[in-house]
C-alpha cells in the first residue's frame, strides 16, 4: 500500500505525527493538539503486566494458560471476563467489554485516555511528556497543580503547628482525650490552624502563594465578594484540621474541627465546593482503603471521619465516609469500582435512620448489597471501639443485618406493624426501596422475604414495586449534576473483514500477505462495511508479535473503531497455526460476497426502465463478466452469505479460488 502524508485539519500541516496514516483517515481523525507520543503509550503498555494490573482491582483465578475472574462492570455469577496474558488483553463474554490495561483502566476508574495512561506510566515508573501542547490545556495544568501544591503544603504547614507549636496545646489535649497521639496526627497529616490569621497568611506570602489561589485552593475567602479590595479572611480558625484526599491520594481540602465552643459556628467545618474538592464525588480515605475494600469484597461506611480514623487505627481498614453531605449516586458509583457488597454504619438516631436509607437508594440503584450494623447504646464506632475493642466491633459488622431486615426490626421496635395501617405503610415504604434495585434477582428474593415478614402476599408486593418502578425516574437523586454520558457506537464491520482485522492485527504473516492485496481489498470497500479500518490497520502495521504496540495502536484509534475491534470475542483468540490459509480462504469468501453484490446491483440497474441502447449494452456486458466469474465459483465453501467462521478449521481455496500473488 502507499504511503502518504495527509494534512491535518487540526494545525493545516502536513502531519508527521502519523506519516503512515491514510490521507482520508487523517481528514476524518485530526489528531489531537496536546497528545501522549505513540512511543510513549507502547512503553507504558509494555511496562504493564494486565494480569498483574487487574488483580490489583479484582480477584483473579488462573484457568489453563489464561486467568478468569467475574466481569467487574456488570452482575454474573460465573465469570465471563478472561484475560490473556499472551496479548495483554481482556475480554468479557457476558458484557463484550475488552481491550488492553489502558482500556481497563479507562473503563474502571471511569478516566479519559490520557489519564489512564499517566496513572500507568506512574505505577511503571514511566515519564509522560505530551506532544503539541495546548496553552490553555497547559495553563490549566498548572493552575491544578498550584491547587495541589497549596493544599499539600498547607497541609504539612498545619501538622507541624499541631505537633509543634505552644499555642496548639489544647489541640494536642483535645486528640489525647479523643484516644489518639502523635502517631495517628501523622499517619493520617492531622493539622492545626491558629486563631490569628496572620499566622497562616504570612506563611503563604513567604511561599509566594497568591490571594487568589488561596481563595481557589478554599483556605481563604474574600471579606466582600464585590469588592477585590476588601482583603481576605481565613475561612478555619482554631480548628483541628483533618486532611482530605482523593481517590488517588492528593489533598484536595480539609475539614476543620472546632476545638473550642462558639454558637456562631458549626462543629465541622469543611472546604467550599473548588476545581479540586467535590463532596458528592470524594470519599474519606479511600486512597487508603482500596486495597482492604478489594480484600475484604465490602466497604464500611462511617458517618464522620473520626470515625474512619478510629477504624483504621484498630485494624479495620475498609472504613470510609462522606464529606459532611448526603450519600450520593457519585459516592455508589465510586464504591463500584472496588466492591459490590456495602456495610452501613450510621447514628442511631432517626437522623442517622433516614441517612441509612437514603444511602441505600443509591447503593440499590448502582447493583450494590447493602447491609447495616447497630450499634448499642448510641454508640458510634470511635466510642464503640474505645469501649469494646477491636474484635467486639469486627463481630458487630459479621452480625450486620439485610437492609430490610434492619428496616423491619426498626418498624417492629417502634410498633409499626401491630396494626393493619401501619403494615401497609411500611409495605409501601419497602416497595420504593425494593424498586430502585436493579439487581432483578435479587430484588425478586427480597420481595418474598419482606412479604414473608409483613404477613403479606408476595404477588401485592409485587404489583406494589412494579407500580413504584414507574414511578421513579433514574435522574430523581443526583443526576441533575452528572455530565450526560456519551454512547459511542461501535463501527460496523462485516464479519469477513473483523476476521481479517483479527489476523492483520496477530499474525506478521497474514498482515504482509493482505497489505499486498491492498486494491483487492479496496475495491471491495464499496459493498462491505469496515474496509478502511482494514486499510488503516494495513496502513500502520502496528507489529503482530509485539502486544504492546497493538493496544498502542488500538488505543490511537477513535473510539468506534476501537470498541469494533475489542468487543468482539474474537479480539481473545490468538493467531491461526495456519495464517495464510486462513488469510487465502477469507479473501476468496470476500470475493464471492462482492461479486453476489455487483450482481444484485446490476440486476437491479437492468430493471431500471427508460434505459439507453449504449447503457443496456454496458450492464449486460458487466452481467456476463460476472456471471462467469460467480459460475467458477459455484459448489465452493466459500461461496455463501455467512460470515466468516471460527478461522482456525477454514480449509485453503481449491484452484480456481483467490491465490496469493507470487513474486518471481
Amino acid at each position: 500500500m502507499p504511503q502518504q502524508r495527509g494534512v491535518c485539519k487540526s494545525c493545516a500541516k502536513f502531519c508527521r505525527k502519523f506519516p503512515l496514516f491514510p490521507v482520508g483517515w487523517l481528514l476524518r481523525n485530526p489528531h489531537p493538539v496536546a497528545q501522549i507520543p505513540h512511543d510513549t503509550i507502547k512503553q507504558v503498555l509494555a511496562a504493564t503486566d494486565i494480569v498483574e494490573l487487574i488483580s490489583s482491582y479484582i480477584e483473579v483465578k488462573r484457568a489453563g494458560s489464561a486467568f478468569k475472574a467475574l466481569c467487574p462492570f456488570h452482575n454474573e455469577k460465573s465469570p465471563s471476563f478472561n484475560i490473556t496474558p499472551a496479548r495483554q488483553t481482556f475480554h468479557c463474554f457476558g458484557c463484550g467489554k475488552g481491550g488492553d490495561a489502558i482500556a481497563f483502566v479507562r473503563e474502571y476508574e471511569n478516566l479519559p485516555f490520557s489519564d489512564a495512561v499517566r496513572k500507568l506510566a506512574g505505577r511503571a515508573g514511566v515519564m509522560v511528556v505530551e506532544e503539541q501542547s495546548n496553552p490553555e490545556a497547559d495553563q490549566a495544568r498548572r493552575t491544578r497543580g498550584r491547587l495541589l501544591d497549596v493544599n499539600r503544603e498547607a497541609a504539612e504547614f498545619m501538622h507541624t503547628l499541631l505537633m509543634k507549636s505552644p499555642d496548639a496545646q489544647h489541640a494536642r489535649d483535645y486528640l489525647k482525650s479523643r484516644g489518639f497521639g502523635a502517631e495517628m496526627a501523622k499517619r493520617w497529616t492531622v493539622g492545626w490552624m491558629p486563631d490569628s490569621q496572620d499566622v497562616f497568611l504570612s506563611w503563604a506570602r513567604a511561599k509566594k502563594y497568591s490571594g487568589r489561589e488561596l481563595v481557589n485552593a478554599g483556605l481563604a475567602a474574600q471579606r466582600d465578594e464585590n469588592d477585590p479590595r476588601s482583603g481576605l479572611y481565613v475561612r478555619f480558625r482554631d480548628r483541628l484540621m483533618f486532611t482530605i484526599r482523593n481517590e488517588i491520594g492528593d489533598v484536595v481540602g480539609f475539614s476543620g474541627r472546632q476545638l473550642r465552643e462558639d454558637k456562631r459556628s458549626g462543629k465541622y467545618v469543611n472546604s467550599p465546593e473548588t476545581a479540586l474538592f467535590r463532596k458528592s464525588n470524594i470519599l474519606f480515605a479511600l486512597d487508603r482503603a482500596k486495597k482492604p475494600i478489594l480484600k475484604e469484597k465490602c466497604a464500611l461506611v462511617c458517618e464522620g471521619q473520626i470515625d474512619v480514623i478510629a477504624c483504621h487505627e484498630a485494624g479495620i481498614d475498609h472504613a470510609i465516609a462522606g464529606q459532611g453531605t448526603a450519600f450520593t449516586n457519585q459516592h455508589a458509583r465510586l464504591l463500584r469500582r472496588y466492591t459490590k457488597a456495602v456495610i452501613l454504619c450510621y447514628d442511631g438516631d432517626s437522623a442517622g435512620f433516614e441517612a441509612t436509607q437514603k444511602a441505600f437508594r443509591e447503593l440499590a440503584i448502582e447493583g450494590l448489597s447493602v447491609r447495616v450494623v447497630e450499634l448499642p447504646g448510641g454508640d458510634d464506632p470511635d466510642t464503640f471501639l474505645k469501649a469494646q475493642g477491636a474484635e467486639a466491633f469486627r463481630e458487630m459488622l459479621k452480625d450486620a443485618r439485610d437492609f430490610f431486615d434492619f428496616k423491619l426490626d426498626r418498624a417492629t421496635r417502634d410498633g409499626l406493624l401491630t396494626t393493619a395501617n401501619g403494615r401497609a405503610t411500611v409495605a409501601n415504604e419497602c416497595a420504593a426501596l425494593l424498586a430502585v434495585m436493579t439487581d432483578h434477582i435479587t430484588r425478586d428474593s427480597q420481595i418474598n422475604h419482606v412479604a414473608t415478614r409483613l404477613q403479606t402476599g408476595a404477588s401485592g408486593l409485587r404489583e406494589a414495586v412494579s407500580k413504584a418502578s414507574k414511578q421513579t425516574r433514574p435522574s430523581a437523586t443526583n443526576r441533575s449534576q452528572e455530565a450526560p454520558v456519551e454512547v459511542v457506537v461501535p463501527t460496523s464491520l462485516d464479519g469477513t473483514v473483523r476476521y481479517l482485522c483479527h489476523l492483520a492485527l496477530v499474525s506478521p504473516v497474514a498482515q504482509n500477505l493482505l497489505t499486498e492485496q491492498f486494491e483487492v481489498l479496496h475495491e471491495s470497500g464499496e459493498f462491505l462495511e469496515g474496509i478502511p479500518l482494514l486499510e488503516i490497520i494495513l496502513g500502520v502495521r502496528p507489529d503482530p508479535s509485539d502486544p504492546a504496540a497493538v493496544n498502542a495502536f488500538l488505543g490511537s484509534l477513535p473510539e468506534a473503531d476501537r470498541l469494533a475491534l475489542t468487543r468482539d470475542p474474537m479480539f481473545a483468540e490468538t493467531a491461526p497455526e495456519d495464517a495464510v490459509s486462513a488469510v487465502e480462504t477469507s479473501l476468496s469468501q470476500l470475493s464471492a460476497r462482492t461479486l453476489m453484490m455487483r450482481d444484485s446491483r446490476i440486476k437491479a440497474a437492468l430493471a431500471e426502465p427508460g434505459l439507453s441502447p449504449e447503457r443496456m449494452i454496458a450492464l449486460l456486458q458487466e452481467a456476463k463478466e460476472i456471471g462467469e466469474l460467480i459460475k467458477g465459483l459455484r459448489g465452493r465453501s466459500v461461496f455463501n452469505d455467512e460470515l466468516a467462521p471460527s478461522t482456525r478449521r477454514m480449509p485453503p481455496p481449491r484452484n480456481g479460488g483467490f491465490q496469493r500473488e507470487r513474486k518471481p
